[in-house]
């Protein structure tokens, strides 16, 4: 069984569902409402779950209803949550995420101050157990600190290259797979073009380079050369999380020891499966619903 981890963070979405996205200030009936745990890496952690993989998740909530629930939700859907930092006396992190008519959603991610940084605490944790790391951008030491012990014994990293207000560049220098969403890429490049944007996020890493681009599928380099998978057609209902389950699965076949291509082939496949319900968590398929799907595609 393929043994991974994710790092980073979990926060309970709070989601809201519009016929159309507020373009001004104003009142908006909602017409359905649902809370689900959500965050970059806590959700990739439960797609490479639901894929069959041994998962564990570490990141840091709050000692209140929200932290408990998050730990408990997470444990209900297959992930390890032992490694887990409790904080007392801190709040647990939270979203607030509209989705309108055509799956498209705007999140308001409210970071706890209350959770520290600090992520020395990670030195105690034997990274050699997994095949590869996963980590989000959002709790920045604890990605560094994680890749660094990771690298140590030989395990592969993977980071989920989000936009952040920090500096990502140290992470992607040591990542052996560094994937982009488009605005998380345009930012630490400040280049619109994909093409000229991969490259230049090239130049920072020995690693390989991906960026997802939502209906357009997924772009990567290949030996200096731009690969492309595209898209799949589904009836999009909700994609929040899509991203987030897109890097659990690529983590799931990269730790089978997929090539690129395998892997965001794979991956599109489970995102796009995601998409078709609601929630950043309800869509994610098995193995078995997603080689069926792809099999379509032959």
């Amino acid at each position: 069984m393929t043994r991974i981890v994710c790092v980073g963070i979990t926060v309970l979405d709070r989601i809201w569902y519009l016929d159309d996205l507020p373009k001004e200030g104003g009142k908006y009936v909602a017409k359905d409402y649902t809370e689900v745990g959500g965050g970059p890496a806590a959700t990739a952690a439960v797609a490479a779950a639901k894929l069959g993989a041994e998962v564990d998740f570490i990141g840091r909530v709050g000692d209140d209803d929200t932290g408990a629930r998050l730990l408990t939700e997470l444990e209900s859907l297959g992930v390890n949550t032992r490694y887990t930092r409790i904080v007392k006396g801190a709040r647990s992190s939270q979203s607030a995420v509209l989705v309108d008519a055509d799956g498209e959603r705007v999140i308001a991610n409210y970071p706890s101050p209350d959770l520290p940084a600090a992520a020395d605490w990670l030195h105690e944790i034997d990274f050699s157990q997994w095949d590869i790391v996963l980590a989000d951008v959002r709790w920045h030491e604890g990605a560094r600190q994680a890749f660094t012990l990771a690298r140590q014994q030989g395990v592969p990293t993977l980071l989920d290259a989000d936009v952040t207000p920090q500096d990502i560049a140290e992470l992607i220098a040591i990542s052996d797979h560094a994937a982009f969403s488009a605005p998380g890429l345009r930012r630490l490049t400040q280049l619109n073009d994909a093409e000229e944007a991969l490259k230049k996020a090239q130049t920072l890493t020995n690693g390989h380079v991906y960026v997802t681009q939502g209906r357009d599928g997924c772009f990567w380099l290949e030996n200096g050369a731009v690969c492309h998978q595209p898209g799949f057609e589904v009836k999009v209902v909700d994609t929040t999380g899509a991203g987030d389950v897109f890097h659990g699965a690529l983590a799931v076949s990269l730790g089978q020891k997929g090539t690129p291509l395998e892997a965001v082939r794979f991956a599109s496949a489970v995102a796009a499966l995601k998409c078709t319900k609601s929630g950043g968590r309800a869509g994610i398929p098995d193995c078995d619903q997603t080689r069926s799907f792809l099999s379509l595609f032959v």
